[in-house]
């Protein structure tokens, strides 16, 4: 899939939003994407999730075992790319806090993980994941995603594989432009702001 493809299947699902949003992040941005509104589609999630497999060397792929995704952004299109890869796919969530298997879900020792979200900004939760996958005895070999949004500067120890990277600018809330002061924040995402 070429960028302006991804890009289409995103605006096709009303997933790329245009105001003032606060991310999770705690910052601000004209721009917000709404994986969860693209994944919708079985068969859109199906080929984001296949196009961002295809992203990940032969090599990378061929040692996959497991994918693991942080709940809740992370849950749909970690299981697409479980079908994607053909291995079992499961999630952590923070039930008290601080991510974890249960439901019971569980890694043998030394499972080689790719760990996939659906968005990267700061790379927090992916890192947070991806100690949770390493604690229950997992290996993590590379981490993917639909979206990068870090603007390249993300590092989560781990080769990364984005199916895209979209570098809207984001705004500390001390820097705000004009236009978006002007304006009030709406909080799209599930989690609250750090």
């Amino acid at each position: 899939m070429q960028e302006d493809e991804i890009l289409a299947e995103f605006r096709a699902s009303q997933a790329l939003l245009e105001g003032h949003f606060l991310l999770s992040s705690g910052r601000h941005s004209a721009h917000y994407l709404q994986c969860a509104r693209v994944l919708m589609d079985p068969m859109r999630a199906s080929r984001l999730a296949a196009a961002t497999a295809a992203k990940i060397p032969r090599e990378v792929r061929q040692q996959i075992q497991k994918v693991v995704s942080p709940a809740m952004g992370g849950v749909i299109i970690g299981h697409e790319m479980g079908r994607a890869l053909g291995v079992e796919a499961m999630f952590v969530e923070r039930p008290t806090g601080t991510f974890e298997l249960r439901r019971g879900f569980a890694l043998t020792p030394g499972d080689k993980v790719l760990m996939v979200e659906d968005v990267v900004t700061t790379g927090l939760s992916s890192r947070e994941a991806i100690k949770a996958i390493e604690d229950a005895g997992g290996v993590v070999i590379a981490a993917a995603s639909l979206v990068d949004r870090s603007a390249g500067s993300v590092d989560l120890g781990v080769p990364f594989y984005p199916l895209v990277a979209l570098n809207f600018p984001t705004y500390a809330p001390d820097e705000l432009p004009a236009e978006l002061a002007a304006t009030p924040a709406v909080k799209p995402g599930s989690r609250a702001a750090a």
